[in-house]
């Protein structure tokens, strides 16, 4: 049945966003998309972080962190493509995904530790983070580790530590993936969209940009990346609680009003206890709202960022 399962994972893309990347160096002079921006490599934490940058270089740069499973080519090139437009935006992956070396982290605040050790290996001092899913865990350990790191934050389609139902999304992944494989589709159409024809139509069109990039693709992200991490958000959403009253840094949370994997409440929740947070719900979306809403999020996000 795993064998079945791996196979038909493979076929659909859930895990697997196969062909070679580029492995040269080379810096960002404003002529790339995110279709066609080389893949780079740096070194941090004994690994080897391999990262995709361009846009508009400055002194404080736009870090992406992705969602579960997700390796270099599950970007959305409208947001990525929009926000280099006024600022350098730069995404990576995770320990032991696609194209970066070792193996994958076991824990959320592992992750935030390699992902400040790659901002450090930047060269950078200060940082906005625009983070999804997964990615919005992952910094709020960033910032309990190293506040001062990061200037502003975009949190969406997450929640934090401890949050209801945060701990659920193993047994909702499972399910959607399975469901995936009968129906021949990503499970990103079940998980991130609504069912209705409004978010069909979404999903269609958002799993249809992150195949744009047609040269050059990430590596496949191995099952056994899926099951370390569902396992540390598992672990993770069962925590503590952090005290989010600390960081007065500002922060706009958005989400879709029927999130099924991350619950919407948590953005509600969010947003009453980081104490300089914008919150955004877009109607009739799910976990994927900003990608859903791409049109509006984009100029909503660029604001936020660059007042």
């Amino acid at each position: 049945m795993l064998k079945i399962l791996v196979t038909a994972l493979l076929l659909i893309g859930f895990i697997s966003t196969a062909h070679s990347q580029n492995t040269t160096d080379m810096s960002n002079n404003g002529q790339y998309t995110y279709a066609t921006v080389p893949t780079q490599f740096v070194e941090a934490n004994g690994i080897k972080v391999a990262y995709r940058s361009y846009g508009k270089t400055g002194d404080i740069p736009v870090i992406y962190f992705n969602h579960l499973t997700a390796n270099l080519d599950n970007c959305d090139p409208r947001i990525m493509d929009a926000i280099a437009q006024t600022r350098q935006i730069i995404s990576f992956d995770y320990r032991g995904v696609g194209a970066t070396t070792g193996k994958q982290g076991t824990s959320i605040a592992d992750m935030a530790t390699d992902a400040i050790a790659f901002i450090h290996a930047l060269g950078y001092k200060k940082v906005d983070i625009l983070a999804f899913s997964m990615g919005g865990f992952i910094t709020q350990e960033l910032l309990l580790v190293e506040p001062q790191l990061v200037r502003k934050a975009i949190l969406a389609g997450t929640g934090p530590r401890g949050g209801a139902g945060v701990s659920d999304v193993v047994g909702l992944t499972y399910k959607d993936i399975f469901k995936g494989v009968f129906s021949f589709r990503d499970p990103k159409f079940y998980l991130f969209f609504t069912q209705n024809e409004v978010g069909k139509v979404a999903a269609k069109d958002f799993l249809k940009r992150l195949k744009e990039r047609k040269e050059n693709r990430d590596k496949k992200v191995k099952l056994s990346v899926l099951k370390a991490q569902l396992k540390a958000i598992e672990t993770w959403g069962h925590e503590q609680p952090a005290d989010l009253s600390v960081f007065k840094l500002p922060v706009f949370i958005a989400n879709g009003d029927a999130d099924r994997m991350v619950p919407t409440p948590n953005s509600y929740d969010m947003a009453r206890r980081f104490p300089n947070a914008t919150l955004k719900i877009y109607p009739n979306s799910g976990h994927g709202g900003i990608f859903q809403y791409h049109q509006e999020f984009i100029p909503q996000a660029i604001e936020f960022l660059n007042k």
